[in-house]
């Protein structure tokens, strides 16, 4: 058992807000709030505790839950704001070794492709630099509060044991204690081996009948071509026969700038007329970016119940524009929120996007406010993974959740907590971290390793160069 207490707020969902404190039980969010008190009184076996309410009764409880069952752990949230575990919806974490690279800022695609493909070889990509990067990738989501990230990664060199790509990049998540959702991705690869190897990674990470999602949650495999400008129809419809066999999820990419040109000019078709021949407008499929999307293109994209992953700490640096976040959302459209990779955003920080988006959002139509800027962030991004367990803290959820100090100078002077978690101090960390109702960072530090550490393992490897 696991108490929050004494927030000054607690943000339940996109609509709901209590305060007090919070209580978690075998991973799963139990009450929160005025709800605690009458919580603590059934557990008791009595009313007294009921009558208590709040704060009081979630105080006098930990004992009682205790003793109900396993050892009570309590983490102080005087002067700060909980909210639910962020969830990344678009990273490529392999980028997370590939920051800041000399010749990918300010130039056409097809030259930042030419760069970062040059990179990879000259590093060696091989499961040890998927491991270490994805441990940097991950380390870094947790300690800016991000507590599940879907890692697209579209990265298979000739030869690769994809297999073995996918359960570093696992390993890596659960050494830190994150949530991954690992996307077998496809950039020109071939549509047959990409949908082999896709295949091949469900059997040997999943248990049989897994349905994407392990049992404790933790890892989910999707399958994704990176876009029409640069993977087949069949490529398509192979992935989708694939997800279709094993019940996971799709995603891909559509309607930044270059995809739309290269499309047009390729097929003489629009990307989002080829994902609906190809089958790939659907409930469960998710398509980021979509920063050149026509009324009518927003209309059909809510028709077909598609969900949608807002990146613009990757779009706005890369001259794709901004999605037009408010109107997909107007339109009933589920936004989430990805950082994109380190190749194109060089961080991956969501809270910081979920700024960003708030603020470029009036350049694309209506103005996002920050509860929906934090809810893209929370519950949109889970809902695109399928998630709907995660992303929020009601009763039942699963206990991922951050604890956001408030008190200091950045936050002086700020009238409502959670807005401030956006408008003030843009690049805050999280006191505390919990995922699955296990802390994984505490007052600022990771639990079960060493940031020095992983970084220091990075630097040994790139400075390497090609391991082979």
């Amino acid at each position: 058992m696991l108490t929050v207490t004494g927030a000054l707020k607690i943000v339940v969902d996109a609509t709901t807000e209590t305060e007090g404190d919070l209580i978690i039980v075998d991973g799963r969010v139990v009450a929160a709030g005025a709800g605690v008190g009458a919580w603590v009184g059934a557990r008791a076996g009595g009313t007294a505790g009921a009558s208590a309410g709040g704060t009081a009764g979630a105080s006098a409880g930990g004992t009682a839950g205790a003793s109900a069952g396993g050892t009570a752990e309590s983490l102080d949230a005087s002067g700060c704001v909980v909210t639910p575990g962020l969830v990344n919806a678009h990273h490529h974490l392999l980028q997370s070794a590939f920051r800041t690279l000399p010749g990918t800022r300010g130039v056409p695609m097809a030259e930042w492709l030419g760069v970062m493909a040059s990179a990879y070889s000259a590093r060696g990509v091989d499961p040890e630099l998927v491991w270490l990067a994805a441990r940097v990738g991950m380390a870094e989501a947790l300690l800016s509060g991000v507590t599940t990230v879907a890692d697209h990664h579209l990265t298979w060199p000739a030869g690769a044991d994809s297999v073995e790509f996918a359960r570093a990049a696992a390993e890596a998540a659960t050494s830190l204690g994150g949530r991954l959702a690992f996307v077998r991705g496809a950039a020109k690869d071939d549509p047959e081996t990409a949908a082999d190897s896709a295949a091949e990674i469900i059997g040997a990470l999943l248990p049989a009948g897994a349905r994407g999602v392990t049992a404790d949650g933790m890892l989910q495999i999707a399958v994704g071509p990176a876009g029409v400008h640069s993977d087949p129809e069949a490529t398509f419809r192979l992935m989708g026969e694939v997800a279709t066999t094993y019940g996971v999820r799709r995603r891909t990419q559509a309607n930044e700038q270059v995809d739309v040109v290269i499309a047009l000019e390729r097929y003489g078709r629009r990307p989002l007329d080829l994902l609906d021949e190809w089958g790939w407008l659907a409930p469960d499929v998710t398509v980021a970016h979509l920063c050149d999307v026509t009324d009518a293109e927003i209309t059909r994209l809510a028709s077909a119940g598609v969900t949608a992953t807002h990146a613009p700490g990757c779009d706005l640096p890369m001259g794709w524009g901004i999605a037009p976040a408010g109107r997909l959302i107007d339109a009933g459209i589920t936004v989430g929120l990805g950082t994109s990779g380190g190749g194109s955003n060089d961080a991956g920080h969501l809270l910081a996007d979920a700024r960003l988006a708030m603020q470029v959002s009036p350049l694309a139509g209506r103005g996002l406010t920050a509860r929906e800027a934090i809810s893209m962030a929370t519950e949109g991004s889970a809902l695109g993974l399928g998630r709907a367990e995660l992303g929020h803290l009601r009763e039942g959820a699963a206990a991922d959740l951050c604890v956001w100090d408030v008190s200091g100078v950045a936050d002086a002077g700020v009238a409502n907590p959670v807005a401030g978690l956006l408008w003030a101090s843009p690049g805050r960390r999280p006191r505390h971290v919990v995922v699955r109702g296990r802390v994984v960072v505490r007052d600022y530090q990771l639990v079960r390793a060493q940031e020095g550490v992983i970084v220091a393992e990075l630097g040994a490897r790139l400075s390497a160069g090609h391991a082979g």
